[in-house]
């Protein structure tokens, strides 16, 4: 089998084989993805390998319970924020008191925003990366993945209401 490899990761193969004492050789065909002599040195591939690993890990926002959202919407402060990551037609049901409404469809480009354009368009202002943010949605798995969000663009303190609007509502008597 013969192989070679070029620098954008396409490996060709030709296979030689005998057929009735005659030598042949299959057509060569490219395997995406491989490559046989990298030039990454393996102190290279090490760091690269941890580096993806770190990216990959798996990690999750704190959780607050229904007492503790319950507290910081009775008492709002400007240096945290509660927000509904729910659509706007999902948000005429209704809101927790306090929170604001940004979208999830339309939170990574909001966090790449800068802090005038972010006012006009949500009627709030940006949250610094170091702010608290309780994210919400209807029932917990859209404001754990805005929790995500929030963290790979550089956020810090982030809480995820888990419950969210399923449980305020069962608790609230709604």
């Amino acid at each position: 089998m013969l192989r070679a490899s070029f620098k954008s990761s396409i490996s060709i193969t030709a296979v030689q084989s005998r057929v009735n004492n005659q030598l042949r050789y299959a057509r060569p065909h490219a395997v995406p993805g491989i490559r046989f002599n990298s030039s990454l040195t393996q102190e290279q591939r090490s760091a690269n390998n941890k580096l993806k690993k770190a990216l990959q890990k798996d990690w999750s926002a704190s959780i607050l319970t229904y007492e503790a959202v319950k507290q910081k919407s009775q008492q709002p402060s400007e240096d945290a924020y509660l927000i509904d990551v729910r659509e706007p037609d999902e948000v005429l049901q209704g809101m927790i008191p306090s929170a604001v409404n940004l979208p999830l469809s339309g939170l990574p480009e909001a966090l790449h925003m800068d802090g005038e354009m972010f006012k006009e368009k949500h009627g709030f202002r940006k949250p610094a990366y170091d702010q608290e943010i309780v994210f919400y949605c209807r029932s917990g798995m859209r404001s754990s993945t805005a929790s995500d969000v929030a963290r790979r663009n550089g956020y810090t303190n982030i809480f995820n209401y888990k419950g969210s609007w399923l449980d305020w509502t069962a608790r609230e008597g709604r």
